[in-house]
């Protein structure tokens, strides 16, 4: 998990600035050759998938809004690029204070590995399917025997990723079971 002295820190940045928060402060480090006392800089997403235009897309969504981490040993120097040299970054989460200066507090190791437990899970899982179909919603069918046919959202199964559609063929109402994939909104 970390070695030495070092721990997991988590840093505020300013919302929506969390990867460009990250690679300004990796390059900082590298270009003052500090890489000795950081062991990774992190931030948590998870894939999400959503259903555009009948097509499964995946995108990745943020754990922590406004936050990145860092498992590092925090020496002076250190410090003094995460709060002062690093762009869209404004310091660390929780700080002490000893007298006038400000000394960063660690999260615990149960916590940090609980949030890498979460991006190793995130990383291995398939991700999690948004459905932004609603009962009673009409929808076209793109893909099939029955391509080109209308018809209505009766049933979401969400585990199975299936939407139960009713249509009229040849003028009696049928439910069919189609994937997300093959179905769009009229």
């Amino acid at each position: 998990m970390s070695e030495g002295n070092k721990k997991w820190y988590v840093l505020r940045t300013a919302g929506g600035k969390e990867k460009k928060a990250k690679e300004y402060l990796e390059k900082e480090i590298e270009r003052r050759k500090l890489q000795e006392f950081v062991d990774q800089v992190l931030v948590p997403t998870e894939k999400v998938y959503k259903i555009r235009n009948g097509n499964r897309v995946c995108t990745e969504r943020l754990l922590y809004p406004g936050y990145v981490l860092i498992c590092a040993d925090l020496i002076g120097e250190l410090q003094h690029v995460i709060r002062n040299e690093v762009p869209h970054m404004s310091g660390f989460l929780t700080e002490k204070r000893e007298g006038n200066e400000r000394i960063p507090a660690p999260i615990r190791d149960e916590e940090a590995k609980r949030i890498l437990g979460e991006q190793d899970e995130q990383a291995v899982s398939e991700g999690e399917t948004e459905i932004d179909y609603t009962i009673g919603e009409a929808v076209k069918i793109t893909d099939g025997p029955f391509s080109g046919f209308s018809g209505t959202v009766e049933e979401i199964v969400e585990e199975r990723s299936k939407l139960k559609v009713m249509v009229m063929i040849f003028g009696r109402k049928t439910l069919l079971e189609l994937n997300f994939t093959q179905v769009t909104k009229e």
